[in-house]
């Protein structure tokens, strides 16, 4: 278990670091350049690939917490914030990438959208939310209860935009953008995190922290819906019937 345990850490480190650079080469880049669309692709095959390791790695700690954190004593705090929130997350990362994947590759055949995987990923997100939620509850941790709303709202306003009527014409743009600055919100803030409790353990349950991935991302989505209501003179939720 322990040399599993590690191979994945290593492989999720490795990826997840190509993940997090090239986040930001489509946030800062022409919106649909060769560069947005080149490094788009690899930063959304980095989440999805850094999700599925990273849900490796927190069922290896749910089953042996102690035997896979031994530098961390506390078994229900190990088992919590390290499997049951890191499984979330991954879960979340995941959800995230895909939807925003789907929104630039179906655009305004919403319907396409609506397909098993992405409809899955909501549901197991909001699992995975009310697990971690429960779980913050049990140990008496605040912070898992706090970030379990982020799934919830995610899946519910995701849901609300596949079943909608009528979408307006360039949404699918929107939800693109909201679902990969998401996906790099949820992994920064793993990153932050958990990588804290390495080099500032005092730091890694601190509430701060994990305010600065949430609040930089959210900023990012802030400006790019503004930008896009001002290119569309005001007129970007424009009605068209769906495809």
């Amino acid at each position: 278990m322990w040399w599993a345990f590690k191979a994945l850490v290593a492989t999720h480190i490795a990826i997840g670091s190509v993940g997090l650079i090239s986040f930001w080469v489509p946030v800062l880049s022409r919106k649909g350049s060769p560069a947005h669309r080149r490094w788009g692709r690899v930063f959304t095959y980095c989440m999805l690939m850094t999700g599925s390791v990273a849900i490796a790695i927190s069922t290896c700690t749910i089953i042996a917490p102690l035997e896979t954190h031994p530098d961390l004593p506390d078994l229900g705090l190990v088992r919590g914030i390290f499997g049951w929130m890191m499984l979330y997350l991954a879960i979340l990362t995941i959800n995230l990438a895909w939807y925003g994947w789907l929104c630039i590759l179906n655009r305004t055949h919403y319907a396409a959208n609506r397909e098993w995987r992405n409809l899955a990923l909501q549901g197991l997100v909001t699992l995975a939310a009310a697990n971690c939620a429960f779980q913050g509850w049990l140990i008496g941790q605040p912070l898992m209860l706090g970030i379990s709303i982020v799934g919830f709202a995610t899946a519910a306003t995701n849901l609300r935009y596949l079943y909608k009527a009528r979408p307006a014409r360039n949404e699918w743009l929107f939800e693109h953008l909201k679902g990969l600055v998401g996906a790099g919100i949820s992994v920064y803030t793993a990153f932050f995190a958990f990588g804290a409790v390495r080099v500032m353990p005092q730091l890694a349950l601190n509430p701060l922290l994990w305010a600065v991935p949430l609040t930089t991302g959210l900023s990012i989505i802030i400006y790019y819906k503004i930008e896009l209501a001002r290119k569309s003179h005001g007129r970007l939720y424009i009605s068209e019937p769906a495809a």
